[in-house]
């Protein structure tokens, strides 16, 4: 999952302004002038206001963060953007490219790297202060953002450009980046009377406030609910979960005994392995029910709130939904078209997965002292032990061989492969970094060892860090006003280990892993001139990072990387022959509970908000698709985040699975050609219409000039082992 950031510069007059509003004593002009003057140097000194500086075209000072300096920073870093946006918006001269849409993409340096700071507090180090600053600050964000996107004068000079560039079309990349800005203005309401921009900007200023509590809930859950459990209940355990969950449990205070924390990573082991069914149910609920525990931390009527805000701020400019609007500059370009996707995939899933509880069940008859029925918390137990019953395939066997830093070693091997990228670590504290755990490389041009970029790793799970896994940069590249190189990141949620022991992850996070990787590679590699056309657009950005998974099972990186652990040996021929023919298994389940999510996703986009009951209507819209009820939606409601901690994936969950379907349309282009999946041609191709390019070209007409026609829906089908339908050809 890829996130975004924006950034910052100096501090001052506001500062100053808020600072003397709080004052209750009267000041002389003279006391006054000291005052400000003090508070001038303040924001001079302020560290999240300073330009990057040191090595590699200036990095951010990580080392030096200090949450009392974040508030004042992004006052003054959206004070100065707002001078920069109205010196744009009053120019006197015509509207040209050059005076309105070159100036916009100069504008907010400052604020892209106060942003930078704030998103590693909301991401990374998030901490209760800092929840009471991002409280505060949302609201006044959301009224900046406001303030630009209903600036009328603004507004009408964008118009005349893009008018011009329609009668006179600018080179591609301008002619790009001028339909971006003007649509998205547009989206945003700028065409609406008065009266209407007003209630559109007090809308946005209250969800910028339920987007917060909403997230801070989750994480509130995730830190408070933990599994403590003792040495009699480690039945079925791997060794590496058990010291590190003694390790989680000693963290807490609570030495002697282990933990299982409410996050993926660990809920995922535990409910795989442990023979403890209690102990699962106990993980199980404390893990589906975050954010639905009607307590302080609930998020139901967030949802309720959310989806009336929604649908209000699009029926202001005429929108009968959400999802309409949302969907217009998506490749599906409408929510019918996303469903007919989903629901041409659904039978077949929804099918396959009774099949896998058919399957369980026997064997849980077979095998179980006490009959039991198959419920959610068994799902992961039993369909391990179907794996090893059909497959002869045990997972714990395959984690022995997917050792972190071989993974890591892989994916860069893949990168130079692919990108002819090469990855270096950096001297130890010649980069400042958040927190211990952060390791940073170089990647520079294997052939020419010109310098692209940072990229910074910061795996381990920990208090304060949102779970998940996910991409950012903290600067992207462009060739405006001069070449900028790239500082990308990626971030995963892996258990940390006792000390020195390895980290040893599933072949699922692997797969994560190589994933988003692909985001960082899709920063790495991209050949823009304009800010603006490294944006993404939501249901084709994933491709990118999903694509990039292909190469996890390639025989290069498996017989040069997936080693053993102990013995350094490459994984045996005969346990890579299981995984591939054991390629198709269980994706009943994770087709499934995916798809569950986009569904109700879309539904409750589609639905009518006023007297919803979140729960209820997940419930019965699940119940009238026919969800297994062996299976949960991959993030139930109250904490699906993607949809309802911001709008990012808001009736676009389904994006994932439109990603999939070029994905493996593309696949299949490596398979086809000669070299396979390091065939040199499709290579260069891959990079030079799919990765380079970003969004300064239709996605649709790229992924055409890759592969020659448009992406069918049946190489998914074949990949997850589905029936392909008669009936489908295009997309």
């Amino acid at each position: 999952m890829k996130e975004q950031i924006i950034s910052a510069g100096k501090v001052s007059g506001i500062v100053a302004l808020l600072a003397l509003a709080s004052c209750t004593s009267v000041q002389t002009p003279q006391t006054q002038d000291t005052q400000a003057a003090t508070e001038q140097k303040q924001a001079e000194t302020n560290v999240l206001l300073q330009e990057w500086s040191g090595p590699y075209q200036g990095v951010p000072a990580f080392d030096k963060m200090n949450l009392a300096d974040l508030k004042p920073a992004m006052e003054k870093a959206m004070s100065l953007n707002l001078a920069e946006i109205e010196a744009i918006a009053n120019n006197t001269q015509p509207a040209t490219f050059e005076n309105t849409i070159e100036e916009m993409e100069r504008a907010g340096e400052e604020l892209n790297r106060v942003f930078t700071y704030y998103g590693i507090w909301g991401s990374n180090m998030s901490t209760p202060e800092f929840r009471e600053v991002q409280k505060e600050m949302a609201p006044k964000i959301s009224e900046f953002s406001s303030k630009i996107s209903q600036n009328e004068k603004l507004f009408q000079r964008i118009k005349t450009v893009y008018e011009n560039s329609q009668k006179n079309p600018l080179p591609a990349d301008q002619q790009r980046v001028v339909e971006l800005i003007y649509k998205n203005f547009a989206m945003e309401g700028a065409d609406l009377s008065p009266e209407k921009k007003q209630r559109y900007a007090a809308i946005n200023k209250e969800l910028s406030s339920l987007y917060t509590a909403f997230g801070n809930n989750i994480l509130a859950d995730e830190e408070k609910y933990v599994v403590y459990f003792t040495k009699d209940q480690l039945s079925g355990l791997p060794e590496s979960f058990v010291k590190a969950a003694a390790k989680a449990a000693a963290d807490r205070g609570k030495p002697g005994q282990y933990a299982v924390t409410n996050t993926r990573s660990s809920m995922d082991q535990f409910l795989t392995y442990s023979d403890e069914r209690g102990l699962r149910e106990q993980v199980w609920k404390n893990y589906y029910s975050r954010g639905d525990n009607n307590d302080a931390n609930d998020n139901k009527q967030n949802i309720v709130n959310i989806l009336k805000l929604r649908k209000e701020r699009v029926g202001l400019m005429g929108y009968d939904n959400y999802a309409e609007w949302r969907l217009q500059d998506r490749m599906a370009k409408t929510p019918e078209a996303a469903m007919e996707l989903m629901m041409a995939v659904w039978p077949a899933a929804t099918a396959r997965a009774r099949e896998e509880v058919a399957d369980m069940q026997k064997l849980a008859n077979a095998t179980s002292k006490t009959k039991i029925t198959i419920e959610p918390w068994d799902y992961r137990y039993y369909a391990e032990k179907v794996r090893k019953d059909k497959y002869d395939l045990d997972s714990d066997e395959v984690k022995q061989y997917l050792e972190l830093g071989n993974l890591t070693q892989a994916m860069f091997f893949t990168a130079g492969e692919l990108f002819n990228f090469n990855f270096k670590p950096v001297a130890e504290g010649s980069v400042p970094v958040f927190h211990e755990d952060v390791k940073v490389w170089e990647v520079t041009d294997k052939t020419s060892g010109e310098h692209i970029g940072l990229w910074y790793l910061d795996p381990f799970a920990r208090q304060g860090k949102r779970s998940g896994a996910w991409a950012t940069t903290y600067r992207a590249h462009t060739t405006f006003d001069g070449k900028k190189n790239v500082l990308s990141s990626n971030n995963s949620n892996f258990v940390k280990p006792a000390p020195g022991e390895p980290v040893l992850v599933s072949w699922d996070d692997a797969t994560t892993f190589f994933h988003e990787f692909g985001h960082a590679l899709h920063f790495l590699a991209s050949n823009v001139k304009y800010p603006t056309l490294n944006s993404g657009v939501r249901d084709y950005t994933e491709f990118q990072s999903q694509l990039l998974e292909r190469w996890l099972s390639t025989d290069k990186v498996i017989n040069q990387f997936l080693k053993h652990y102990k013995t350094g040996e490459p994984m045996p021929k005969e346990l890579v022959a299981k995984i591939e023919k054991a390629a198709t298994f269980n994706q009943g389940f994770e087709t499934t509970e995916f798809l569950a999510s986009a569904l109700m996703d879309m539904h409750f986009h589609l639905a009518d908000p006023n007297n919803l009951d979140p729960d209820k209507f997940e419930k019965e819209t699940l119940a009238k698709l026919g969800m297994p009820k062996e299976i949960v939606m991959r993030h139930r409601s109250p904490h699906f985040g993607h949809v309802f901690s911001g709008e990012g994936y808001a009736t676009a969950y389904y994006g994932y699975m439109w990603a999939d379907v070029l994905t493996s349309d593309a696949s299949e282009a490596f398979t086809e050609a000669p070299g396979g999946f390091y065939d040199k041609d499709v290579a260069a191709k891959l990079v030079k219409y799919l990765f380079a390019p970003r969004n300064s070209m239709d996605p649709a007409e790229a992924y055409r000039m890759f592969r020659g026609r448009d992406a069918k829906i049946d190489a998914l089908m074949r990949d997850r082992g589905f029936p392909v339908p008669n009936n489908q050809g295009k997309k």
